[in-house]
């Protein structure tokens, strides 16, 4: 994900203008007082609130999705798009009541909104924002490039702290494995990425109902480089022009699933994504952000229990077809095995309020959701980086995220991760949503060697070539201190900071 030091700082400095799409405009008049389901008129006529997006999951089968339907019509709700395979329904409904209502009828197993007001913050997970590579910044790097390294090579620091640049010479990939970027778009005219991109697996999932014309995946005009980036540290290809990915043997898809001028992040899209991905081939899925309004979500809150529900029937079913579902942990250096902790960030719409969270019973998705591969991240010195949250028991692995405090020895001495960026450009950046791709890219070496292995084979995989250092003594605070790493839980096996340890790319393909 791309968030800062506290979950707050977990967000992107993007331009703050907000494009509302037909999801989410306002129509003029009084809310009146919704009607019962029974009284279609009276809930035509209750149809002046704000239009909103919903979730609405349904029991299962075919017959329970009609009369679902019918009774989401006389709710006053629009049927969007229907996941008949997951049991999820996307709605759109003026009426204020409509949750309510809907939660009662026959057939509804769990109903929510999945925003509260338009949205003006972000929800990526990289900790600061994009620094640019200079024409004077390239030309030294490749000065101190050694034969057969990319141009850039030389700044990537994180592609040697997890073995890439060997495993390369040993198997950089197969072409028949697929990463999915869920995220702000890819710009496959990137020269660095063109190469190794799918077009037929990508698609523009925004609104929950999948786009997959032209150039549909690529970020907006006035849109985020996230994405872009993500994708060149999975698999930009080792063809002398810049940079080089973890695999960049293997292939490349953009799924979009954030919102026009800004990167927001909504159920109805995401769950979109992982049915795409789940039926388009994907291998492996990358998911570098949380989904927005709730920095958490509680199962104990109506809305947002169905939100859970939604994107866990997703996950799952993106998993049963074979995708191996990789997120990041976030920025907020939270303890996610913690008994509480403090949320005062959510909503994140309209009013944030203070809230006391179980993250037992209250989760960042889709990093916590069942099967989900939760990363977190690392620095030059091998050390979890300032902002990375973390948790025992929670964390799975954890790879290069980059830290500013941790300074690599090399011509830029720039501990942030080097990738690709819009306009065939390239920059830093730093983040749980930059360990993700190296994480994603691992496992598409993994995929590319044992062609057979399942998603539940493959994160056992991913967990048993990790190499653990165990817990630090010390760690990096927020403010750049040497300070003691007290919250660090367990040992060389397993502990809360690393998970079963940083991905090793190189023992990947020995295996």
């Amino acid at each position: 994900m791309a968030h800062l030091g506290s979950r707050r700082q977990r967000n992107l400095a993007l331009p703050l203008g907000l494009a509302l799409t037909a999801s989410l405009g306002f129509l003029p008049g009084a809310i009146a007082t919704a009607a019962p389901l029974e009284d279609p008129v009276a809930a035509t006529a209750a149809a002046t609130g704000p239009k909103l997006s919903y979730v609405v999951n349904t029991n299962g089968g075919h017959g329970t999705t009609a009369s679902v339907k019918r009774a989401i019509v006389r709710a006053g709700g629009t049927v969007v798009k229907a996941y008949e395979q997951i049991g999820v329904i996307v709605v759109h409904s003026q009426n204020p009541d409509f949750g309510k209502q809907i939660r009662m009828a026959k057939g509804v197993a769990s109903a929510g909104a999945t925003r509260t007001a338009p949205l003006t913050p972000v929800a990526t997970t990289e900790e600061g924002t994009t620094q640019k590579l200079s024409a004077a910044e390239a030309a030294k790097a490749a000065e101190a490039a050694e034969p057969g390294q990319e141009p850039l090579e030389a700044n990537q620091w994180d592609i040697r702290a997890i073995g890439a640049d060997k495993a390369a010479e040993i198997n950089d990939g197969s072409s028949k494995v697929t990463v999915g970027v869920i995220d702000t778009g890819v710009d496959d005219t990137h020269p660095d990425l063109a190469p190794n991109f799918s077009k037929s697996q990508s698609a523009n999932c925004v609104g929950g109902v999948a786009d997959s014309s032209e150039g549909a995946w690529r970020p907006y005009a006035d849109g985020s480089d996230h994405g872009t980036h993500v994708a060149g540290t999975i698999a930009a290809p080792r063809n002398g022009l810049g940079v080089t990915g973890v695999a960049p043997g293997v292939k490349l898809a953009g799924i979009k699933v954030s919102e026009p001028g800004t990167s927001l992040f909504f159920t109805e899209a995401v769950v979109c994504g992982f049915v795409w991905a789940a039926e388009h081939d994907i291998d492996v899925t990358n998911n570098s952000y949380y989904v927005d309004p709730w920095m958490f979500n509680c199962k104990d809150d109506p809305d947002q229990k169905a939100l859970l529900d939604s994107l866990t029937r997703a996950t799952k079913y993106a998993e049963r077809k074979g995708a191996l579902n990789v997120a990041a942990a976030g920025n907020s250096n939270f303890d996610l095995s913690a008994d509480e902790i403090l949320d005062d960030s959510s909503p994140n719409d309209t009013t944030p309020a203070d809230r006391l969270i179980d993250p037992s019973e209250c989760f960042d998705v889709p990093t916590q959701l069942p099967g989900v591969v939760t990363v977190t991240a690392t620095g030059d010195k091998n050390v979890k980086s300032y902002y990375s949250s973390f948790g025992y028991g929670v964390a799975d692995v954890a790879a290069p995220g980059g830290d500013k405090y941790q300074i690599p020895a090399t011509p830029d001495a720039n501990g942030r991760v080097l990738s690709t960026v819009l306009n065939g450009g390239y920059g830093y950046k730093q983040g749980t949503s930059m360990a993700t791709p190296h994480v994603a890219g691992v496992a598409a070496l993994l995929k590319s060697a044992h062609p057979k292995a399942t998603p539940a084979q493959l994160q056992a995989l991913l967990k048993a070539q990790a190499d653990n250092p165990g817990c630090p003594s010390h760690v990096y605070d927020a403010a750049g201190k040497w300070v003691e790493a007290t919250t660090c839980e367990g040992d060389k096996n397993y502990n809360g900071y690393y998970g079963f340890g940083v991905v090793d790319a190189l023992d990947a393909v020995k295996r």
